[in-house]
């Protein structure tokens, strides 16, 4: 399976070529310049892999939550490029690629709160269990809302961790719910590798989708859809 991913929802910027796992990345982390790098990221990864974009499978794009312009920005080129290639697209949540990084660094997390900071004093927020396969299977839904917002689901125990930004820029996460949380890894970003990784799985579920349906998800502004990961 040959799947093309890309990021742009935070301040990393990435995209990856997974090829029968095998991949090929770049990746970046700036708070602008988002619209200037990724084609030409993209176009190094198939160049490296010598692939084009009509031998894919599919396209991933991180559809959000995150900034409203590299949201926007990653459905935007996920659907552009797949409109073109005729290839079907895959969103993936970029709470979940955090989630599946955080998973992947640390076995003894088996239940994890992502919190990735939304600005104005808020984070996008969900809680995720490692599934069978070892990958990151969302737990109730998506949220934005305050620190004091935050819940953890009443059957978690043991295995316990947290990851994302939003523990770093919100430390007062950690004198609430944070503090029932053994292993935060507070450094992490989502990544198109991990993106890359989950769309495999949707799309060995048969969940991929026609190229306007490259939709983003803020959940701030109302334009909320069903979280399809």
């Amino acid at each position: 399976m040959r799947i093309l991913a890309l990021d742009t929802a935070t301040q990393a910027c990435s995209t990856t070529l997974l090829t029968d796992g095998v991949e090929i990345s770049r990746e970046i982390e700036t708070d602008r310049a988002h619209a200037q790098l990724i084609l030409s990221m993209i176009d190094a990864v198939l160049m490296q892999g010598q692939t084009s974009l009509k031998a894919l499978d599919a396209l991933a794009f991180g559809r959000g939550p995150g900034a409203f312009t590299g949201v926007r920005l990653a459905a935007s080129v996920a659907q552009g490029l797949a409109f073109g290639a005729g290839l079907r697209v895959v969103p993936i949540s970029d709470l979940s690629a955090v989630a599946q990084r955080a998973l992947d660094l640390d076995s003894r997390i088996d239940h994890l709160l992502v919190c990735n900071d939304a600005r104005m004093q808020e984070v996008y927020w969900a809680c995720f269990d490692r599934d069978s396969s070892g990958l990151a299977s969302l737990t109730g839904s998506e949220h934005v809302s305050g620190v004091g917002g935050i819940e953890l689901p009443g059957s978690w125990s043991g295995g316990l961790g947290g990851a994302g930004r939003g523990f770093r820029v919100y430390p007062e996460i950690g004198a609430g719910v944070a503090a029932k949380l053994a292993h935060i890894h507070d450094d992490l970003l989502p990544r198109a590798a991990e993106i890359a990784r989950l769309a495999v799985a949707q799309l060995a579920a048969g969940c991929s989708y026609p190229a306007e349906e490259a939709i983003p998800v803020y959940l701030r502004d109302d334009v909320t859809r069903a979280s399809r990961n």
